[in-house]
């Protein structure tokens, strides 16, 4: 049975858009393969733990480095362009660390050198990939709250399937097999976009570059001058620090000592992530028809306060667990709704770099969070440490609620309409 015209009609159009979808999976799963093989495959091959340190290292500053100043470049070489390049380069370089360990031999400093580029050249295409999803998601005529939703929804699966993936992988393949298979999801998701994604051009949004340096300072500025933009940033800043300190110290210490076992730990960081997806779902099918400065403050205000201040109540484990869900339900919808807000107020020439800024900044203090939480607690003890982070998530919860700036939020305003390039 043939489907109807009008559904053929419908495939087409978003056909591009659902290979962007299935592309960043893919280039998603391969990101969580590699931040889980590489340390393996350092750790089997030196025996070093200090040396899986470094390894990890030399994976997350290259993110915020490149992050930071790689944007304006996929802005002046083109997203789709931007995009096959970096996964193209990401595959080959993945594969070349097995591939030299197995003929020539693998030096330590040299494997450093190949992680570190690997992650300084991927970080552009998970740049290019989003700043497609308005332009992509207006062709096939999908709601940009569902398509943000999408998006987000296909990032959060993808690490969820690709952590236990790389576990099975390693456990039947080994690290270096693994590292052929990420190699290769790169390269797929490079054909995906190379073949199944349009170059897509914008009335009114000129490509001509003043110079790289200025290029990116008018990123930073246009930044600036959003205080939408620029107060959302710094509460994302300042919350995921806050969360990494909590995923990785302070989860770890509840369940040792006030659950007395290890398992609470790995439930209640499943728990966010489960609750996420869920609430990423509800808010792609229900969030059109939402306020979205009232459901972005609840939503992140519900995210981490009572998910942090049960804990620092003592309360017993399955409340406890309960409440991380719904947090995680909440934390669902606010980086669909932040997409929304970036697409409809970034200009398309100005979106790349944007957002890449963003990006380097909301990584930018990650690492400080479990130095922050283990630090305190040393001093202050684990109730005083959470009670502490209960109250600095609750102060970076109220912009939207008295910020002069968020009252217009429930204005959209667009940029420019694409057009599909042939």
């Amino acid at each position: 049975m043939q489907p109807e015209p009008a559904v053929r009609e419908a495939l087409s159009v978003r056909r591009p858009f659902f290979t962007l979808l299935a592309a960043n999976a893919v280039s998603a799963t391969g990101n969580v393969l590699s931040m889980l093989a590489v340390p393996w495959f350092v750790l089997e091959t030196t025996g070093s733990a200090a040396l899986t340190g470094m390894a990890a290292f030399a994976s997350t500053l290259p993110i915020v480095i490149s992050a930071a100043f790689g944007g304006t470049l996929v802005d002046l070489i083109g997203f789709r362009r931007a995009s096959v390049l970096s996964d193209v380069a990401s595959g080959l370089i993945v594969i070349a660390i097995p591939a030299l360990f197995l003929t020539t031999g693998l030096s330590f400093p040299v494997l450093l050198a190949l992680v570190f580029v690997r992650w300084l050249t991927a970080t552009p295409g998970e740049t290019a990939r989003k700043a497609m999803v308005p332009d992509l998601a207006e062709l096939g005529r999908v709601k940009i709250e569902r398509a943000t939703a999408a998006y987000d929804g296909v990032n959060r699966g993808a690490r969820m399937v690709g952590a236990p993936l790389a576990g099975v992988l390693i456990l039947w393949l080994g690290p270096t097999a693994l590292l052929f298979v990420d190699g290769a999801t790169f390269l797929l998701s490079a054909l995906l976009i190379g073949t199944g994604v349009p170059r897509v051009t914008h009335a009114g949004a000129p490509r001509e570059s003043g110079g790289y340096l200025r290029d990116l300072g008018d990123g930073l500025a246009f930044l600036w001058r959003d205080r939408v933009q620029l107060t959302g940033t710094a509460m994302i800043v300042v919350t995921n620090m806050l969360d990494t300190g909590v995923t990785q110290v302070l989860l770890a210490l509840y369940a040792r000592d006030v659950v007395h076992d290890p398992r609470a730990f790995g439930l209640l960081a499943g728990g966010v992530g489960a609750g996420a997806v869920i609430g990423t779902i509800v808010y792609g099918a229900v969030g059109e028809r939402l306020p979205r400065r009232l459901t972005f403050g609840l939503c992140f205000l519900v995210a981490g306060v009572p998910r942090i201040l049960v804990l620092a109540l003592g309360a017993p484990f399955p409340v406890a667990l309960g409440v991380t869900v719904l947090s995680g339900f909440a934390a669902g919808a606010i980086n669909p709704l932040l997409g929304v807000l970036q697409f409809e107020r970034i200009p398309t020439q100005l979106r790349a770099r944007v957002l890449g800024t963003m990006t380097a900044a909301a990584y930018a203090a990650m690492p400080l969070g479990g130095l922050l939480a283990g630090s305190l607690t040393e001093l202050t003890g684990l109730t005083v440490t959470l009670f502490a982070f209960t109250a600095v998530y609750f102060a970076a919860s109220f912009p939207p609620f008295v910020s002069r700036a968020w009252r217009g939020l429930d204005e959209p305003s667009r940029a420019g309409a694409p057009t599909q390039a042939g």
